[in-house]
């Protein structure tokens, strides 16, 4: 089911990419294994995917060690301060980074561990009271917080879009995310590079790409729907 599934997802993200007229290479699938068995990571792993999503600390810290050394784990969840330093050497990319707290904490364990953390700034583009996320009006002052922390690197942007039935109705979300990052690399902050656009999950990834996601998170499409 899951070679099949890939298959398919892989097949739809090739086709958006052409239809937006992107380089082939330009987009990352992640694979949401979240609440997944370990059986079912290494059977997207045989199938050719490397990247892994995440929400919590906890399933990160026991399938790490269990998974093959190329594999690359992002932490896509909600970030708790204290829980940073149990992930701060098993993950590439946090892109949950929601508030100037958080990014010092980051800040602090990767300091300690002698690297260098990319980060995306979580935006909470739709502005719904039950999602994290930076208000898309903070993000500047955010940025002018944490943009001479050494030991962080901001590397884009990420949003979570409304669940919707029509992909088409979280176009302007996505859309309005690739803006800010035009506009945020427009001033030339130190340590800031607008790189990626982690946004689009398994009901609207084709409307992600077609608007510039360079990451689509996709989890049910792939594994099933979740336990």
């Amino acid at each position: 089911m899951i070679k099949d599934n890939l298959l398919e997802v892989e097949k739809n993200i090739d086709l958006a990419i052409s239809k937006a007229n992107r380089k082939k290479d330009s987009v990352t699938l992640i694979a949401v294994s979240k609440t997944k068995p370990i059986e079912d990571l290494k059977e997207a792993y045989s199938c050719g995917i490397r990247d892994f999503g995440e929400n919590k600390v906890q399933e990160i810290q026991e399938k790490y060690p269990l998974m093959p050394k190329d594999t690359r784990f992002h932490m896509i969840g909600h970030l708790q301060t204290n829980k940073v330093k149990y992930i701060i050497d098993k993950v590439v990319l946090i892109h949950s980074v929601d508030s100037v707290k958080l990014a010092k904490v980051i800040q602090k364990e990767a300091e300690k561990n002698d690297l260098v953390m990319p980060i995306l700034l979580e935006v909470n583009m739709a502005l719904e009271e039950s999602k994290f996320g930076i208000d898309p009006k903070e993000i500047y002052n955010v940025i002018e917080q944490i943009e001479n922390l050494q030991n962080i690197r901001i590397e884009g942007l990420m949003t979570v879009a409304p669940y919707v039935t029509n992909p088409e109705d979280n176009r302007e979300i996505f859309r309005s995310l690739r803006q800010l990052s035009i506009d945020i690399q427009a001033k030339n902050y130190n340590n800031v590079n607008m790189k990626f656009l982690s946004m689009g999950m398994s009901n609207d990834y084709i409307v992600a790409i077609e608007e510039g996601a360079t990451f689509v998170r996709v989890g049910s499409s792939i594994f099933g729907k979740r336990q």
